[in-house]
């Protein structure tokens, strides 16, 4: 290619000489001092040609170079691709700040949360998330720093799976799906905070599928609650897999129901021998949770959706000690109708109101439940976040605690 340019510019130059040298012949003829220096002058000009068309080469060698590596990389990446290296991971995750009035009157990001999973194949996947309570966290902070899932799932056929790490217990509407655009209220219900107890995960081996288009399961066998030293009061009994003890495991079993569109039912049963994980047979605890739940939506107009949740959940505590007193029997329930109407592909506004009971002493003869009416409004600027807003109405045992209060967020998913 340097060659061809070279013999075009000589040639040309060559021409140019010669046209000039007829037309000094057609005046006057130059004399030899003059025209060594006309041919000194253009050897000149030959040179430096010469000398661009060299880095002109060298360039374009380089660019060749630089887009054959690149072509390799993109190979590479491509291939890696295709055998589910790169591709399979995802992340994902969520994140809720509040602002609570009344006696609390305090703002608060409740929670930020990262999922991570990884696809190893068709038939193997890793599930993590990761979260952070409360902001900051730390010794004498307020917040915080939990692992919430850590596990692996393995098909074992088409319609069965098993799991085996950090999971959620598969218990009513919250415990395993309560990001903020999935549910009504800026704070999640009190009976499944303090009865089920929600967030509830612990370390185990689960089995779950599809019996038929219309039955699902979920088998579980995990590590415990340990209410020692919380006078039995389940939501303090949460290990949240630091250092858990395995001495007394925990059986969960949950079956639903789904074949009307729309329309879900399940329930879940759970027992363990020992809430208190005590090496004493004498003091052992044994107890048992029942819960049922259903989940309605159904479309009442072209962009109405009428929703209705209701759940109830109950635990029974046996043991000798007279710790347990009034809290052998901890139950609760909630119903909560809803609204929701489509402004748009993506925009939405809904209603709610909820109505919830919970009593971690109602073995006793004592009033000591809590009643709450939440009447509130969702707004969805986009499928993945919510604004929201809700007024609370407490009616307490304890007056003392009452605290009617308007409650502000906003949460998102991704």
């Amino acid at each position: 290619m340097v060659n061809n340019i070279l013999k075009v510019t000589v040639s040309t130059l060559a021409l140019s000489l010669a046209f000039s040298s007829s037309a000094v012949l057609a005046q006057e003829l130059p004399s030899r001092e003059e025209m060594w220096k006309m041919i000194l002058q253009q050897q000149q000009q030959i040179k430096k040609l010469e000398a661009i068309v060299g880095i002109t080469n060298v360039k374009v060698t380089e660019n060749q170079e630089k887009i054959e590596a690149t072509g390799e990389i993109l190979d590479q990446v491509a291939s890696s691709e295709g055998s589910g290296s790169q591709s399979a991971t995802s992340i994902g995750g969520y994140a809720e700040l509040h602002y609570n009035g009344g006696k609390a009157d305090q703002i608060d990001l409740h929670r930020y949360v990262i999922f991570l999973s990884h696809e190893f194949s068709d038939r193997i996947r890793f599930y993590s998330e990761l979260e952070v309570e409360h902001n900051i966290a730390g010794e004498g902070k307020v917040g915080e720093v939990e692992v919430e899932q850590a596990f692996v799932e393995f098909d074992l056929t088409e319609n069965h799976m098993a799991s085996l790490g950090v999971q959620l217990i598969p218990v009513g509407l919250l415990n395993e799906t309560h990001e903020p655009p999935t549910f009504y209220g800026v704070e999640r219900n009190n009976v499944e905070k303090n009865i089920i107890p929600a967030t509830w995960w612990e370390a185990g081996i689960k089995l779950s599928g599809n019996l038929n288009e219309a039955f699902s399961y979920d088998l579980m066998i995990h590590s415990g609650l340990d209410t020692t030293g919380q006078g039995y009061k389940i939501r303090n009994g949460r290990k949240k897999v630091g250092k858990a003890p395995w001495k007394n495991a925990a059986f969960t079993a949950r079956a639903s129901w789904h074949a009307i569109p729309g329309v879900q039912v399940g329930a879940t049963f759970q027992y363990q021998d020992d809430i208190t994980q005590s090496s004493s047979v004498n003091e052992n605890a044994s107890a048992t949770l029942f819960e049922v739940h259903t989940d309605i939506k159904h479309a009442l107009s072209k962009n109405g959706i009428f929703g209705l949740r209701a759940l109830y959940a109950q635990w029974n505590v046996n043991a000798d000690s007279a710790e347990l007193i009034g809290r052998n029997i901890q139950r609760g329930w909630y119903v909560e109708p809803s609204y929701r109407i489509a402004l748009d592909n993506n925009h939405a506004v809904g209603f709610f109101i909820r109505y919830s009971s919970w009593d971690n002493e109602a073995g006793d003869n004592i009033d000591s439940a809590f009643n709450q009416t939440s009447i509130g409004i969702n707004y969805w600027p986009d499928p993945h976040v919510v604004l929201k807003m809700d007024y609370q109405i407490d009616n307490f045992a304890n007056s003392d605690s009452e605290d009617n209060r308007i409650n502000l967020g906003i949460g998102l998913q991704f």
